[in-house]
């Protein structure tokens, strides 16, 4: 009988000297084997292989409810321990305070510098390139002349037509005179007329394939390069003889995905950076393409970019930062913050009942909205001037105890 009684004081003292840590796991893991128990591993498999929708929905939530069950049995045990725990081992966290700001939320792409003003200049007529009166990086205004073409002596042909035009051109005035008093016959008039108006229709001809052989500047510009030397056969359709390019007037072109064709309309805010310039400017939508790439699904935009000092080029690679929404009362918090449970729905964690640099977490559900540079707007769910936890918030629970970290 004494042996007994030794026995099941020693069990007793056993119990006693269980740690509590110890027990609230062994609960937590009875828990867990009660909510897996209900779940039937093989009844899942029945469902789904069954293929009912209906019945694989209810199946999900159920499991989905014996998961919110077990979080919140954990959140129940970590208090509990907090409770006991003398040692008040607190999760260690900092806090950020919501406030309104100004939010601009950018779309990034990248596009080219292009200008209207860069063209290759092709020779009009045949013959030999007898002059070149530019070189290359030369500034040129509009209609100076470039080059000259051999005319095979269309010059002298032009000439005497303009003789002719001169000759024909007296005949009807005088002509003109006399039939205005009453002299002469209205056939001689008529004649005289007709040789004039026919010798101005020559000359004008003559003077337009004159003109294709002196090569001139379409606008003001610098010439970039010198394609065809002085001395060579031209032939139009053949080689270019030039190129001449206008800094003043460069653009950027770039394609933007379809679904920004709302928010980026003419007179939207860019930022364009020249990487291989380490150069940024200012700009504004100039354009908007209406028509759709089917291929990529795209439309295309232009957008200014002054060029006083003359660095930006043709073809230079451009990276836009195109402002397509933005709100001046916004509610941001860092995005990494933000955490999503089974359902896919996002929460935070308020800071509430603090105490020194104690505090009690509350879980709060919230909407979202644009992420950009790390911040993400807030649409519902958050009060201005409220404190949320920035970092420590992955192993919280709902309801748990925390110890705020100071920072200078």
């Amino acid at each position: 009988m004494l042996t007994t009684l030794k026995t099941k004081k020693t069990n007793q003292s056993t119990i006693n000297k269980t740690p509590m840590k110890k027990i609230i796991t062994i609960l937590l893991f009875s828990a867990v084997l009660v909510a897996c128990g209900k779940q039937d591993k093989q009844s899942v498999s029945a469902v789904i292989k069954n293929g009912d929708l209906e019945a694989m929905k209810a199946k999900k939530a159920e499991v989905l409810a014996s998961y919110d069950s077990i979080g919140k049995i954990l959140g129940e045990l970590d208090n509990a321990i907090t409770l006991k725990d003398t040692l008040k081992k607190l999760p260690l966290i900092t806090t950020y305070t919501l406030s309104d700001a100004l939010f601009k939320h950018y779309v990034d792409i990248q596009g080219d510098v292009e200008t209207n003003q860069n063209i290759l200049i092709y020779p009009e007529y045949q013959g030999l390139l007898t002059r070149v009166y530019v070189k290359e990086g030369d500034k040129v205004s509009k209609g100076q002349l470039l080059a000259k073409i051999d005319d095979g002596g269309l010059s002298n042909q032009l000439a005497q037509m303009e003789t002719q035009y001169q000759l024909a051109k007296t005949t009807f005035e005088r002509q003109e005179r006399l039939w205005n008093q009453k002299i002469g016959s209205e056939i001689q008039y008529l004649q005289a007329k007709a040789n004039m108006e026919s010798a101005q229709s020559q000359v004008n001809q003559m003077r337009s394939q004159v003109g294709r052989s002196s090569v001139r500047a379409p606008f003001s510009g610098e010439i970039d390069q010198i394609v065809t030397d002085q001395g060579q056969v031209v032939a139009p359709g053949g080689q270019p003889l030039m190129r001449i390019v206008n800094l003043s007037d460069m653009y950027v072109k770039a394609s933007v995905p379809e679904a920004y064709l709302k928010s980026i309309t003419k007179g939207t805010n860019v930022k364009v950076t020249f990487p291989a310039l380490n150069k940024s400017v200012d700009g504004k939508v100039r354009n908007v393409g209406n028509y759709i790439n089917p291929n990529n699904r795209t439309f295309e935009i232009e957008i200014d970019v002054p060029n006083k000092d003359k660095t930006i080029k043709p073809n230079l690679i451009a990276k836009l930062e195109i402002n397509d929404y933005s709100q001046t009362n916004a509610k941001l918090i860092p995005a990494n913050v933000i955490q999503e449970n089974s359902k896919g729905e996002k929460y935070v964690f308020i800071v509430s009942e603090v105490k020194g640099d104690e505090a009690k977490v509350s879980r709060k559900q919230v909407e979202t909205g644009k992420k950009y540079e790390g911040l993400i707007e807030i649409l519902s769910g958050l009060e201005d001037g409220q404190t949320i936890v920035k970092d420590g918030a992955l192993t919280l629970k709902d309801g748990a105890l925390v110890k705020i970290k100071t920072t200078n």
